[in-house]
């Protein structure tokens, strides 16, 4: 095949949709490509690269002009690709087969003509190592199914007999009469595939099977579409081994231009603790249980030197590196993250909040408790050093980590009074608080970012959500205060103020900080305005109903990798919360 560049282009990340079977992920734009897909798991290298500049992409895409849109099926990673063209309506309905197994993707695709007759083009191009690596010459067998080897990676690919191989890939012009379907199934493995290529239908059968079982009807919950949606992304970017990436993607950036590109395919003890908690908080166990379970392993393996994420194999996270591609338009391409060198300080605190809400549920193992105590030990010997905090910042005494370590203490020593551990988390807790409150809280009452930073921070209201004090303490609301004042613009909410600039020309709002402002109002017994920041920030998604870290609120463009984990996280969590009465007063100012 060919080493040229595929013609594919990028689109607003508004317009992507996600497919995922727990091993690895899809997007697919309205031009029905698979713009970005890594193989044989998350944090490998892409065989369709072409979202950020790379080779590789497989497009099933209408002949014609065409109007583009699409939806899930409900409760589900299923996607329909709809098209509205000049002959009729024409749709794809595709999923990778779920669950996904560790070393192959089997990718469904089945065109469907709804209205009238279907004239599309189907092309595949794939090249393994984010374009980089050479793609042989495709070889059909006797039963017309494909067959193409790029480095490590063997592809089968079914239902194109007379597909044309040419220097652009495989291509295939197929037309549908009215009502009728037709299914494509790719296979991409890194070991020998199966002698028998995989039944269409005995594959659809499984996967709507996995995901009715997977994802529960969450009807206690407000927005009930919105919080299976999230539930299913989370399960859909979860592993068989438990770990939860933050996000599919690479090197989409925040701020096009501005050299804030990551690479977030990795496990972050931090945002794998929202998700737990947020499962719990939904009634839903099984994510529940693949949270307290890979955060477990990694402390009793690492203890205090715990670091801040892993590769969903429990391995430690590559090195930064940058590839010589174009990247997504105003970035640059680079795979690995300097998160392997960071402490961050609150990842202990998480940690012991997922645990107090396995304990709560009853959940909560014999590993769980030798974790627990582990991460116990790491705060009261490490809660001196600076650290990078929750936004991976400079090394600094940040006020958000020792306050989340104040909640997570608190919060196991509620859910187990009787514990050997409890007495100590309790005085650990009103130490740490008191340090706390002696050296970072701001002349005007709020909490500050650190001792030598008396700017506000909305990481800040998390702590007092997560139980370090209580909704009426004189902090908690001179903190909330501060934020809706200082950092909030229209029901949307920033992280902190990097400068003078005006908050929107710093970075876009953060849509985790707009769902736990939500939280802090509902706390506070502001239901009227929790429900309005709830519904501002759940209104930020793309088309599809997926969220991206940030958003622009000038240009309504959602910025960062795709899907962000803790953003739907947190929505999933609000979403069951705002259902429920507020739990105000429960715990008074200990230790203050």
């Amino acid at each position: 095949m060919s080493t040229t560049s595929s013609s594919s282009s990028a689109h607003a990340l508004h317009d992507y949709a996600l497919l995922a079977d727990g091993e690895r992920g899809a997007l697919i734009g309205p031009d029905g490509a698979v713009d970005w897909l890594c193989a044989p798991t998350w944090h490998d290298g892409a065989v369709f690269a072409s979202l950020i500049g790379g080779r590789g992409a497989y497009s099933v895409t209408p002949r014609g002009r065409y109007v583009p849109g699409g939806y899930y099926e409900e409760g589900t990673l299923i996607w329909r690709s709809r098209w509205v063209t000049a002959a009729g309506v024409v749709e794809c309905r595709e999923a990778l087969a779920f669950p996904g197994e560790p070393d192959r993707l089997v990718l469904l695709r089945r065109l469907i003509a709804v209205d009238g007759p279907a004239d599309v083009r189907v092309a595949l191009d794939p090249h393994a190592d984010y374009g980089r690596a050479p793609t042989g010459s495709p070889r059909r067998d006797e039963s017309g199914v494909w067959h193409i080897d790029s480095d490590r990676a063997h592809l089968r690919w079914q239902g194109a007999p007379a597909a044309t191989p040419r220097p652009a890939g495989l291509t295939a012009d197929l037309r549908l009469e009215p009502g009728t379907t037709h299914d494509l199934i790719l296979e991409c493995s890194t070991t020998a595939l199966p002698h028998q290529p995989p039944k269409a239908a005995r594959a659809w059968a499984a996967t709507e099977r996995a995901w009715r079982e997977a994802v529960p009807p969450l009807t206690h919950t407000v927005a009930a579409g919105d919080a299976r949606r999230a539930y299913a992304v989370l399960h859909g970017v979860t592993s068989h081994g438990g770990g939860m990436v933050a996000a599919a993607t690479t090197s989409l950036p925040e701020r096009a231009e501005t050299g804030r590109n990551y690479d977030y395919r990795y496990v972050w003890i931090r945002d794998q603790s929202y998700a737990g908690q947020a499962a719990a908080a939904a009634g839903a166990p099984d994510l529940l249980d693949a949270a307290v379970r890979f955060v477990s392993e990694r402390l009793i393996a690492d203890g205090p030197r715990l670091a801040p994420a892993y590769s969903v194999h429990g391995d430690p996270v590559p090195q930064q590196e940058d590839l010589d591609l174009p990247g997504y338009p105003g970035g640059f391409s680079r795979v690995g993250n300097h998160v392997s060198q960071q402490f961050q300080l609150d990842c202990f605190g998480e940690a012991l909040l997922l645990f107090a809400a396995a304990q709560r549920a009853d959940r909560l193992d014999g590993d769980g408790w030798k974790a627990a105590a582990l991460a116990v030990q790491a705060i009261t010997e490490r809660r001196y050093e600076p650290d990078a905090g929750i936004w991976e910042l400079a090394p600094r005494r940040w006020t958000h980590s020792r306050l989340a370590c104040v909640a997570g203490l608190r919060a196991l020593a509620d859910a187990a009074p009787r514990h050997p551990l409890a007495d100590t988390c309790t005085r650990l807790a009103a130490t740490v608080l008191a340090e706390a409150t002696a050296d970072s809280v701001h002349p005007d009452g709020h909490w500050q970012r650190a001792p030598d930073d008396p700017a506000v921070d909305t990481a800040l209201l998390l702590p007092a959500v997560r139980g370090a004090l209580p909704p009426d303490d004189a902090r908690t609301r001179a903190t909330h205060a501060a934020c809706r004042e200082q950092l909030a613009r229209d029901h949307f909410v920033y992280r902190f103020r990097h400068d003078d600039r005006p908050l929107e020309e710093a970075e876009g709002a953060f849509l985790l900080c707009g769902f736990v402002m939500a939280l802090a109002e509902h706390q506070q017994g502001r239901t009227t305005e929790a429900f309005r920041w709830f519904e501002r920030n759940r209104g930020a998604c793309g088309a599809s109903g997926l969220y991206a870290e940030e958003l622009d609120i000038a240009q309504r463009q959602l910025r960062g990798n795709l899907p962000q984990a803790f953003v739907h996280a947190l929505l999933l969590e609000t979403a069951a919360r705002l259902a429920q009465e507020p739990e105000r007063g429960a715990r008074r100012s200990q230790g203050s």
